[in-house]
């Protein structure tokens, strides 16, 4: 009985992998000539991500060197295993008045789920998700970003 159950298991195991190698076979012999799969480093120039695709947090500057980030720390709030750490300052204003202000903005890629919800919480839509996929590195400490600009400021009219 035991010997009939497994000659069965055997066979059924055999046939099993003779259908599926009947069709690699298929291919094989007939599709010889198309390509099935695309070679990696071959189509970086033509490569388009998904427009929901996400990368890794960046912060936007315009041409005068101006972010939107008010260092609210909405996003640090927001962001679930302590990706982002805002360190903030204090500036006088024009009035004499003193006003919190983004001194850095660190941002470790490496803990960084790309979850988007800095960028949803985020309430002047100062970060972004960029298309960049390739982030393999040697050094780790090279995923430690500091997303704002040396010397940048807040765009005029962002509270």
């Amino acid at each position: 009985m035991f010997l009939k159950e497994y000659i069965k298991d055997v066979w059924g195991a055999i046939s099993s992998l003779l259908k599926g190698m009947k069709l690699t076979g298929y291919y094989f012999m007939h599709h010889n000539k198309e390509a099935i799969t695309e070679q990696y480093p071959d189509n970086r120039k033509t490569l388009k991500m998904a427009d929901r695709f996400r990368g890794e947090v960046v912060m936007p500057h315009d041409e005068n060197n101006e972010h939107a980030c008010t260092g609210c720390t909405a996003c640090e709030l927001a962001c679930p295993n302590g990706t982002i750490k805002i360190i903030t300052k204090m500036e006088p204003t024009p009035e004499g008045k003193k006003k919190k202000a983004i001194d850095t903005f660190v941002y470790r890629l490496e803990l960084c789920t790309m979850c988007n919800l800095c960028v949803e919480a985020c309430p002047t839509g100062a970060i972004k998700m960029d298309q960049t996929f390739e982030h393999s590195v040697f050094d780790r400490r090279l995923l430690t970003k500091k997303l704002n600009k040396p010397d940048s400021k807040v765009r005029e009219g962002v509270e």
